[in-house]
């Protein structure tokens, strides 16, 4: 499986409602987003994606989740190009990151997860197999094992 790497900075996106979403997920609704992707057209339904806290902290991964939509074109007058790109996906896990994180920033800068640019400066950022991998293992180490949620969750 693929995964991808999406930012979220505080200072540019406030996310007021994130410990409510937060709760639902931990009650295991099936919660669904959009979120910007970059220039990346590559995420395909099923794909893996890993939300990064940038900027401020507290820094580092606080949530997972699966592409349910390939990424589509947004009007948007803002960017040069006139649109920008999102998907859609469900997350699996979430953690309100106003208070933490799963995996730090600090965590991230060593082997073998420092072969990864994990201070993408957009989404969409695809994570290295050997970083995954290891990602992954860590992340069902500290979250547990949830059932993969539908992809086509409402």
């Amino acid at each position: 499986m693929t995964a991808f790497l999406l930012i979220w900075s505080p200072g540019k996106w406030p996310w007021p409602e994130l410990p409510d979403v937060a709760r639902r997920v931990a009650a295991g609704v099936a919660v669904t987003d959009a979120w910007g992707c970059g220039s990346s057209r590559s995420l395909i339904p099923g794909d893996r994606v890993f939300v990064h806290r940038v900027a401020q902290a507290p820094r580092g991964v606080f949530a997972s989740g699966y592409v349910t939509r390939a990424p589509y074109e947004v009007p948007d007058p803002t960017r040069k190009r006139g649109f920008r790109l999102c998907i859609d996906f469900v997350y699996d896990w979430l953690v309100d990151a106003h208070e933490s994180v799963v995996v730090t920033r600090d965590e991230l800068r060593a082997h073998p997860f420092s072969v990864q640019t994990w201070d993408a400066q957009s989404s969409g950022t695809i994570i290295k197999p050997m970083a995954e991998g290891a990602l992954e293992k860590l992340w069902r180490e500290r979250t547990g094992h949830r059932p993969r949620p539908p992809l086509h969750a409402a």
